[in-house]
């Protein structure tokens, strides 16, 4: 899996995360941890960085990269973390987190140690944005990850971080509009996002929403010359989002390809 695309890595993480399964490995494993809006997500890996196992659970502990609910947090975490090692056949020890860009010192400390009250030690604490240009071997341009609470942006150069920002627009609004504009409840709104037979009917409610996320985008990158973005994360699965954010930065977009595995 050394020289595998990243697409063909994010596909294969897809289907372990759907399945269930866990892929042979030599015992040499890291793992990730992501606190997200509107899931928790682990994510374990070889020496090359190939996907051998992963699970989500869907949560509402964080908002807007705060941990609200501290000690369900850690009881999922550590559940999770139980699956993974029955998986793998061993235990699990180290780990490297997200967050988004600019939340405060304290708030990070938090979910460094949601992460290590199930007993792995966190070596990495990384922004969301630039966690997901080491994945994607990026290290030139901007990455924009659409998670379920908020929007977050990294500009690299030659692998460096020059600027990230974080604004509280995501996956969790597109929802709230969906359920004003149907009158459905937001369980209910959910189940029609993440239903990808209604994507072309409900994107045209949710646009913008999408158009918020990419001029907020176009005015974090005013002062940077950038001509690719990357953009990732489960509210950016919609087929019709690439063009938005096309159209209004006018930048080249590059979506990501791993399929729709995250919550959003």
């Amino acid at each position: 899996m050394a020289d595998v695309s990243v697409e063909t890595r994010l596909r294969t993480l897809a289907q372990l995360i759907r399945d269930a399964e866990c892929r042979e490995h030599d015992g040499v494993l890291k793992v990730g941890v992501d606190l997200g809006t509107a899931n928790i997500a682990m994510v374990v890996v070889d020496r090359h960085n190939a996907p051998i196992t992963g699970i989500t659970y869907p949560s509402s502990v964080v908002k807007d990269g705060i941990v609200v609910d501290y000690l369900s947090a850690t009881r999922v975490v550590k559940h999770l973390k139980q699956q993974l090692e029955a998986r793998v056949g061993q235990s699990l020890t180290h780990a490297a987190t997200a967050i988004p860009p600019g939340i405060s010192e304290g708030n990070t400390k938090v979910i460094a140690n949601v992460v290590e009250s199930s007993g792995l030690l966190v070596t990495h604490v990384v922004d969301e944005p630039v966690a997901a240009a080491t994945a994607l071997n990026m290290r030139n341009g901007a990455v924009v990850d659409v998670g379920g609470g908020t929007t977050g942006l990294s500009v690299l150069r030659n692998g460096k971080v020059l600027f990230s920002a974080d604004e509280p627009t995501g996956g969790t609004h597109m929802t709230l509009v969906l359920a004003g504009a149907l009158g459905l409840t937001y369980a209910d709104a959910e189940h029609v996002k993440h239903d990808p037979a209604q994507a072309a009917d409900i994107f045209p409610l949710v646009r913008p929403v999408v158009e918020k996320m990419a001029c907020l985008t176009r005015d974090w990158l005013t002062a940077y010359n950038v001509r690719n973005i990357h953009v990732v994360g489960g509210a950016s699965s919609f087929s019709e989002f690439p063009g938005v954010f096309r159209k209004v930065t006018g930048k080249n977009i590059i979506p990501s390809r791993g399929g729709r595995c995250q919550q959003f």
